[in-house]
């Protein structure tokens, strides 16, 4: 069950990673508090909100009820109708210091400098980092967010890759882990980013490679600190269009003149039949940005071997699950 509302107090920020599960017969009803700090650009900021909702309702079992909060960091550039939205339902981000919350998830922001440092949420982002380091059983840190909290835990760099790296991926299990209970074949997961960080930097600062793909290198890691923190570098949360109107975004910015270079195509995400036809509207593009273009695209179609959704109900019903049995441990 999903709830947005009230908080609850917990009797401890520690979550263990590897607690043995509970006897599946339990009937005690268990109350989680999970927040979510998203921000995501105004056109994902709705969506974002659904696909966590829906994941942390779907990962509930019955005898789980989880409240809700959502927030967003002031300093995230909004316009009027989204600052308007985050308004009339988003709590205050200064409310999250009152709370007690058993987990915590923080999305990425859309990157506007090359120095994370430069960015104009830093302040708040590693305000936030520090305290969910003692005041949360276990944080979920996504994409840009796993990037700062990196950086601003162990200082270690994100490098910039030599394109965007965007498409479905398969990120293999490399650990036993409760994130990864249950993985039995590789994950197809959604990725979208500028930069990455190295998997050697974070073996050797203590980090676990939980999950990694050949082609993208490390998909999601973990850290145990007074908090356990989850890191994503991927979006197993995106729904099967979130990579299309991020593409449809992108190539709309390049026949604007917003940016310079057109956008590659999404890897394993449209179908070969779509592909050809986004490879020819590239040639007219290239030739003519003119922002009208962008209305004469026709339907486009997604590979149908996507599974969209399936690696993040696995992955949160694993970390629902952790935050469940610890919070049963600490009312024991």
């Amino acid at each position: 069950m999903l709830l947005f509302d009230s908080n609850r107090p917990i009797a401890s920020p520690a979550l263990a990673p590897n607690e043995p599960e509970r006897d599946s017969r339990q009937t005690e009803q268990i109350e989680l508090a999970i927040g979510l700090v998203n921000n995501m650009p105004d056109g994902a900021l709705k969506a974002t909100e659904r696909q966590f909702a829906r994941l942390l309702g779907t990962a509930a079992p019955p005898h789980v009820r989880i409240r809700f909060h959502c927030f967003s960091l002031p300093s995230i550039s909004r316009s009027p109708a989204a600052q308007t939205h985050v308004a009339r339902t988003y709590a205050d981000i200064a409310e999250l210091r009152r709370l007690s919350l058993d987990g915590l998830i923080v999305t990425g922001a859309e990157p506007i400098a090359e120095d994370l440092h430069d960015e104009p949420y830093w302040p708040e982002l590693t305000a936030l980092i520090d305290w969910a380091t003692t005041n949360t059983r276990s944080t979920i840190w996504s994409c840009l967010a796993a990037h700062a909290a990196v950086l601003h835990i162990d200082g270690i760099a994100r490098r910039r890759l030599s394109g965007k790296c965007s498409g479905i991926y398969d990120c293999a299990k490399v650990a036993d882990d409760q994130m990864t209970r249950n993985i039995r074949r590789p994950l197809k997961v959604s990725h979208s980013r500028f930069n990455t960080v190295d998997e050697q930097d974070l073996a050797s600062r203590g980090y676990q490679i939980l999950t990694r793909s050949n082609d993208v290198g490390v998909d999601i890691f973990t850290r145990d600190l007074p908090s356990r923190f989850v890191f994503f570098q991927g979006h197993p949360e995106y729904d099967a269009l979130s990579l299309q109107r991020e593409y449809m975004r992108d190539i709309a910015r390049y026949l604007s003149g917003e940016r310079n270079e057109y956008p590659k195509i999404p890897v394993s995400y449209f179908d070969p039949q779509t592909e050809d036809v986004l490879r020819r509207f590239e040639v007219r593009a290239t030739q003519r940005r003119d922002p009208t273009l962008a209305a004469e695209l026709p339907g486009l179609r997604l590979r149908p071997d996507l599974a969209a959704g399936a690696a993040a109900t696995l992955l949160f019903s694993n970390w629902v699950g952790g935050l469940a049995r610890s919070a049963a441990t600490s009312q024991a």
